[in-house]
């Protein structure tokens, strides 16, 4: 028996075939290894644990936990199909385009992910969520940007340690929740289950680039599966089985149109999240003229938003339709165009790379407000 969250599996089956059942039984599958690990540092403090972690990803691994270590060692050698030059191609192809990638991400991506009705649960019993948006946002800017650099999904380098924290902070929730009352498993499946993980992996590569096409940068198949192939590394370290990690963009459609086919619509806790982190910048305000400026703005972010969920989501998640909707396919116009003629300029690629490399920490810097995002591992989840 599948979760409940597993729907119109008649008309799925008759598109996608066996690949619908097969993918269903994902839905009760976490990650024995992280969780394992995890499990094993349970009964030790808040700092002990976090020094431990540190040990296993930075230091020297001997006298650790036996589940830590093994988690350690088993990230220490990338697979055979695994490529750091080919990656690093993928990152610098989100990387150019600095400013409108952050847009799509928080836009699209994030949101996208909030539509998960069953998917969402785990951030929604995380509580305070109009209060904790704008950290999110960061913190999860903060991660892409570290996958983004070059060579850093090698083991040992900082992307890397950061997918194997949030591996361990994804499975340190999946432990609590599994011990909640309150976790639905007949409706929801395992909680932070391989499905949502592979969809995770789809948000930050297929659906990003998908959305920055949409504002009318020009990304053909071959930076696509680059961008594919960076996130499928990503991926791995992060815990998703193999035979989820996509590695051509129509392997990687094939998935996301089945991911979609088979959920239920966005729910009251889709529209809150999606909600809180559009209007972010009006609860966060400090001043007149800064909530002014927020209020002038948030229009602006609701037209764009639509234009890159989609008028079905938008529609659900109860996004107004505002004029402003029309500002997006006139900035494809002008980005469209503008890529054509400034593209033929020598040196344009490495402008456009420091430019984004520049946003990116920049844009991390104000969002955490100079702290670092250490992905720590939980100590309790609640709902608020």
């Amino acid at each position: 028996m599948f979760p409940s969250r597993f729907v119109h599996l008649e008309e799925a089956r008759r598109r996608f075939g066996p690949r619908v059942d097969r993918l269903g039984s994902f839905l009760g599958a976490g990650d024995p290894a992280a969780d394992a690990a995890v499990e094993a540092l349970a009964g030790t403090s808040a700092e002990e644990r976090e020094r431990l972690v540190d040990r296993a990803l930075t230091g020297e691994a001997r006298s650790l936990p036996v589940e830590l270590r093994a988690l350690r060692e088993s990230l220490s050698t990338l697979p055979f199909w695994a490529d750091l030059e080919r990656a690093r191609r993928g990152g610098e192809v989100l990387l150019r385009t600095g400013f409108f990638g952050g847009v799509v991400l928080g836009f699209r991506s994030l949101v996208a992910g909030y539509c998960s009705p069953a998917g969402n649960k785990p951030l929604v019993f995380s509580g305070r969520l109009r209060e904790a948006a704008p950290r999110r946002l960061s913190e999860t800017s903060r991660f892409v940007s570290l996958v983004y650099q070059p060579g850093s999904l090698a083991p040992g380098a900082p992307g890397w340690v950061a997918a194997a924290r949030v591996r361990l902070m994804h499975a340190q929730i999946r432990r609590l929740l599994r011990a909640s009352p309150r976790w639905d498993a007949a409706a929801w499946g395992d909680p932070i289950n391989q499905v949502d993980m592979a969809g995770t992996v789809l948000l930050f590569s297929l659906v990003l680039v998908d959305g920055l096409r949409m504002l009318g940068f020009r990304i053909g198949r071959e930076e696509c599966e680059d961008v594919l192939h960076l996130w499928r590394v990503g991926g791995w370290v992060l815990g998703v089985e193999q035979e989820l990690l996509c590695a051509t963009e129509p392997e990687a459609r094939l998935l996301w149109e089945l991911l979609e086919a088979t959920q239920e619509p966005p729910d009251a806790d889709s529209a809150e999240l999606a909600a809180a982190l559009l209007e972010s910048p009006l609860h966060e305000a400090r001043s007149a003229e800064e909530r002014t400026r927020a209020e002038r703005f948030l229009p602006v972010a609701y037209g764009i938003g639509r234009h890159l969920v989609g008028d079905r989501y938008a529609d659900a998640l109860g996004y107004p339709r505002t004029p402003w909707r029309l500002v997006a396919p006139a900035l494809r116009t002008l980005i469209s165009g503008t890529g054509r003629m400034v593209g033929r300029l020598p040196g344009i690629d490495r402008l456009a790379l420091e430019a984004g490399l520049r946003y990116w920490r920049r844009t991390v810097e104000l969002g955490l407000a100079g702290e670092e995002a250490r992905f720590e591992i939980p100590a309790a989840v609640s709902r608020s």
